[in-house]
């Protein structure tokens, strides 16, 4: 049941955003499954709690056919908010809080990513404020934890979504969302397996070249 309750939300955010809102979809070299076998998906250029307007852009096969195995990292400030937390808790039944340390809260994290999940994750660990720095006003940079779980992830695709950006839609700390406003969203799928050989996951220093890769790869193909 939980699960039929999250398909009838995250249908419900979608076509709330096809109503109110334009979308700009590019989906570099797309194939006709371009969508199946999808084992990691790294949301980046995260600017907005109200990213579920992206919905828009994912088919909705993707969604019936993942949403019992996605299991993903939330935030515990944000699970901790009493109506976007509990959103977010309804759409993502499996999503785990964590701290932004790599303590007992991303290990748990850790252990329920199993053999046939889906991992969700927004590689960069926090939202970018309008000044383009995080809230404490550090540059944005991506997190090392990706990096785990592709270690622990055999086979399939990573799934790379490059996000626009919604600040013209609604910025941290703002009450409102504006409406009627345009939605970019850029998809890049990677085989797991290739990108790990790519970037030698055998030898040392692994971590920092998905992280380089990463931040070259959202510099060349976020939406402008």
């Amino acid at each position: 049941m939980k699960y039929l309750i999250s398909l009838i939300l995250a249908f419900s955010v979608k076509v709330f955003s096809k109503i109110f809102y334009r979308l700009e979809l590019t989906i570099i070299d797309e194939t006709p499954d371009f969508w199946d076998d999808i084992n990691v998906f790294a949301f980046l250029n995260h600017t907005s709690l109200f990213e579920p307007l992206l919905f828009s852009s994912v088919p909705n096969k993707f969604f019936t056919n993942n949403i019992k195995r996605a299991v993903l990292p939330g935030a515990d400030i944000t699970l901790d908010r009493p109506i976007v937390g509990r959103i977010y808790k309804t759409i993502f039944p499996q999503i785990v809080s964590i701290t932004r340390k790599r303590d007992d809260s991303w290990i748990d994290f850790m252990d329920r990513v199993k053999p046939g999940s889906l991992v969700v994750i927004a590689p960069e660990g926090r939202m970018m404020r309008e000044n383009g720095l995080d809230k404490h006003g550090n540059p944005m940079t991506v997190k090392s934890g990706i990096a785990d779980i592709l270690k622990k992830t055999h086979g399939g695709y990573l799934l790379l979504g490059y996000s626009g950006g919604l600040h013209h839609v609604q910025k941290p700390g703002q009450p409102i969302i504006r409406l009627f406003k345009t939605l970019k969203m850029t998809y890049e799928r990677v085989s797991i397996e290739q990108y790990k050989k790519d970037l030698r996951v055998d030898e040392p220093g692994f971590h920092t070249r998905v992280v380089e890769d990463l931040h070259a790869r959202m510099t060349r193909n976020i939406p402008s």
